[in-house]
């Protein structure tokens, strides 16, 4: 698996690979249609974040979004090709976004997970720290989870 920044003219791809990977988890077209926004990738998002692929043989497997600010960074999007679940791209690019943290200077990773994700975030080592209401779907809470970066 290889990992490098994101292009520009990848973003709507990338957008389209989220879209596809949030749908995994049975959403009708109504519910993804409500997450569209908060799932597309724009230019100001690589300008302020960081936006990292993962590639295997040549094909993006999946991504992550960072935004780290001092000793806290947010870990804003993990999103893996629907063909490549549970093969191990989730976990590297979880393992991939703490290392870039602590290597930026970050003590803990927030992230608000998708409930059908916060199993996966808890096997990774985060730790429940409450909920945040979606930014997709109003009366709709997400968990929130930390993670320390030690």
């Amino acid at each position: 698996m290889q990992f490098r920044k994101a292009r520009l003219e990848e973003l709507p791809a990338l957008s389209h690979l989220c879209l596809r990977s949030k749908a995994v988890w049975g959403y009708d077209r109504a519910f993804i249609d409500a997450c569209r926004t908060e799932l597309t990738l724009g230019a100001d998002d690589l300008a302020r974040t960081s936006i990292v692929v993962a590639e295997v043989d040549g094909a993006v497997a999946g991504l992550y979004q960072l935004d780290v600010d001092g000793d806290a960074a947010e870990l804003l999007k993990l999103y893996v090709e629907s063909t490549r679940l549970n093969g191990g791209v989730g976990q590297a690019l979880f393992t991939a976004a703490a290392c870039e943290a602590k290597d930026r200077g970050a003590t803990r990773m927030r992230i608000e997970a998708d409930p059908n994700a916060a199993a996966f975030y808890q096997r990774m080592g985060a730790v429940r720290s409450g909920s945040a209401e979606s930014g997709s779907i109003p009366g709709r809470y997400l968990p929130c989870f930390e993670c320390p970066l030690s």
